[in-house]
């Protein structure tokens, strides 16, 4: 019986690995090119910081975490997402004791069961930034712009995005839009799901972000959140949307964008493309200026996004905008005879730790069908046969022009980029 994969968790495959070493190439010079730096924290955390932050009555908490006890029967859970365990590590090592904004970024898997679908695993990858701090809406603007950014610079036109943005107040709107909506869902609640008829006790604004059918139609005549924003927070977000019409970012105001995590205040966005259908967001994000406090740092407003590199990936694929077909081997060897196999490992180990990209047929392939192999992997073959190796040179082939020359092996191996050219990794 062979052993599979898990449901969920996918293999990347070295054919796919290129396009996704380039966006993470994109990725980090672009949040360094702001300010941001990377920070990579465990994959495995205590299952109460996702309870305390992330909310008991998300979906995430609620139905998605891996949670299991380790030996000491503590319980433990694969990080479903990363802004919590980021503002946890922000707190412990005391990141914010230098009085100054911390602006950080990360990559890497995050975990769910959920149903997987196209763009959606039960092992996924996210990027993200988390800027903490500051109040500033322009902040907000700077992570907006920068998501916009991004999306640019990895190919996507302006055209084909657009944002989904609101504001959900602050801990002192909440009790008064919550009463609102608990009010608003009671009077029909025979219309909404198991889930949703749960979350009206437990926490209303999680119904806001229900996807179930039946639900919609009592989420469309929901209260507003911006109805229920107080002074600060209206200018808060006044201010916001002009910076981002200074910024020429277009937005679509969504009176139902709450996300799906408790710890968000003010700003909520997502920026998404049409070319997904109803999954459409590529990335979202928020501030969350109870959230460090709430996991016991002193107070400290944030912000952020988090993004799917598997829906990013699909929207480019879909665009064409893969991986360029780039050799991906500076020379590939081939020995002929004896003699050259014995010369060849010797010369590979040379070349590579010159800084050539090389690899050898160790297949024991005919002339034709190794040449065929370095035509698809490499931008040059190098021919070792024994009339080659008789006068201590070698055969030099460009696969790009199919010029030939012969290399005199002594010099050749001195100076391989002199006989290469200077395109090689």
């Amino acid at each position: 019986m062979k052993v599979e994969s898990v449901r969920g968790m996918r293999d990347i495959l070295p054919e796919e690995v290129p396009l996704w070493q380039k966006l993470e190439e994109e990725i980090r010079s672009l949040f360094a090119l702001y300010g941001y730096k990377e920070i990579r924290p465990p994959l495995v955390e205590l299952a109460e910081l996702f309870s305390r932050s992330v909310g008991e009555a998300t979906d995430i908490v609620h139905k998605e975490m891996y949670v299991f006890p380790d030996k000491k029967g503590q319980m433990l859970a694969l990080r479903p997402e990363a802004t919590a365990s980021v503002v946890r590590a922000y707190i412990e090592h005391g990141l914010y004791a230098k009085g100054d904004l911390a602006k950080l970024y990360y990559i890497g898997p995050m975990f769910r069961y959920e149903k997987p679908q196209k763009g959606r695993q039960r092992q996924f990858h996210q990027y993200g930034v988390e800027a903490l701090g500051s109040l500033d809406p322009a902040l907000d603007a700077e992570v907006i712009d920068l998501a916009w950014h991004l999306m640019e610079r990895v190919g996507l036109s302006r055209e084909g995005l657009f944002l989904r943005l609101n504001s959900i107040g602050c801990r002192e709107d909440r009790p008064a839009y919550r009463a609102a909506l608990r009010a608003h869902f009671s009077g029909r609640k025979e219309e909404l799901c198991p889930d949703c008829q749960r979350r009206l006790q437990e926490n209303p604004l999680r119904i806001l972000d229900c996807k179930e059918p039946q639900c919609q139609g009592a989420i469309a005549a929901a209260p507003k959140s911006l109805d229920f924003l107080c002074e600060k927070c209206r200018a808060h977000f006044e201010e916001l949307l002009a910076i981002l019409e200074d910024l020429g970012l277009s937005y679509e105001l969504d009176p139902r964008l709450v996300r799906g995590i408790d710890y968000y205040t003010r700003t909520v966005f997502e920026l998404c493309s049409r070319e997904l259908g109803a999954q459409d967001a590529l990335l979202g994000g928020g501030r969350y200026d109870d959230l460090v406090e709430l996991l016991g740092g002193p107070p400290t407003p944030g912000v952020g996004f988090a993004g799917g590199m598997e829906r990013l990936v699909l929207v480019l694929s879909q665009h064409g905008l893969s991986q360029d077909e780039a050799s991906e081997l500076d020379l590939f060897v081939i020995p002929i005879g004896e003699e050259g196999k014995r010369r060849a490992v010797g010369i590979l180990a040379q070349l590579r730790r010159r800084g050539i990209s090389a690899d050898l047929d160790y297949m024991g392939r005919s002339l034709r069908k190794a040449m065929s192999v370095a035509a698809r992997r490499a931008r040059y073959a190098l021919l070792l046969g024994p009339d080659e190796l008789s006068q201590n040179s070698a055969t030099l082939k460009n696969l790009v022009t199919g010029v030939s020359s012969t290399a005199p092996l002594a010099e050749f191996l001195s100076n391989p980029r002199s006989f290469l050219g200077s395109t090689g990794t």
